[in-house]
């Protein structure tokens, strides 16, 4: 079962997508279709969510870091930095090295609170994708990214909806793609994340009390393309779903 959230009628709604993504059950029983659509991000209000950085290992090569890192990358992001698929991103006039990063998203079901790697996905209610782009003019610490590169309104696409952990045998078996204006700028699999998912849950759990809704970006793979406003940018997630973003002057 596949869940998104949009704007309809004035108000935001929960519905439920048909399996081929084509048509949006709404709650009244009626439905429309998906490609007229007003989508919002399928984020719980009030949810926590969770960034990984450099939790693939190419990724890591391919900016000149150690394959692995002593602890996990953890970061924290707010609300406003999320929009919904088909929406528009704001590239900086002085951002020339904005590009985006494939991530699939886990997304918490019941409270989890010191959960071991063994049981952690039992406390996944499903899955989405995100495009977390970086600004790489703005970093300051490659290893503790600034708010002002992770944290700006509308610059993390996610979406277009949640689907079912049931529907998802493997996390870790997923190809995770990127394509610009339709060029292949990213082709990697979940398989080659560092810490897995059940283990980030785990690890997370230890910390804090991870809660329903809450949210945990996993890390992207190789691939830096630098991309301008009027860019079409798709990120897809195997057995997920495909998040379609516009880049726009900002």
């Amino acid at each position: 079962m596949k869940r998104a959230r949009i704007y309809h009628r004035g108000r935001d709604i929960w519905v439920s997508v048909s399996a081929d993504g084509q048509s949006l059950h709404l709650p009244d029983g009626s439905f429309i279709p998906a490609d007229g659509a007003s989508w919002l991000p399928p984020v719980t209000p009030g949810a926590s969510s969770y960034a990984l950085g450099l939790n693939f290992a190419d990724h890591n090569k391919e900016l000149g870091f150690a394959p692995k890192l002593a602890t996990p990358l953890i970061f924290m992001k707010g609300g406003n930095c999320f929009v919904g698929h088909e929406g528009d991103t704001p590239r900086p006039a002085d951002g020339n090295q904005m590009h985006p990063e494939c991530e699939l998203v886990a997304v918490i079901g019941r409270p989890a609170r010191n959960v071991t790697s063994a049981e952690a996905l039992d406390y996944v209610a499903g899955y989405t994708v995100a495009n977390d782009y970086a600004i790489r003019e703005y970093l300051e610490n490659y290893y503790r990214p600034n708010a002002r590169v992770k944290n700006r309104d509308a610059t993390t696409p996610i979406g277009p909806w949640i689907v079912d952990a049931a529907d998802v045998p493997d996390p870790q078996a997923l190809a995770i793609t990127t394509r610009v204006n339709g060029e292949l700028v990213q082709n990697g699999t979940t398989a080659d994340m560092i810490m897995s998912v059940a283990e980030l849950v785990a690890y997370l759990s230890c910390h804090s009390t991870l809660m329903p809704g809450d949210m945990i970006l996993t890390g992207t793979p190789q691939g830096v393309h630098f991309c301008a406003p009027g860019d079409r940018v798709v990120t897809e997630v195997e057995g997920i779903g495909r998040l379609v973003n516009h880049l726009v002057a900002g």
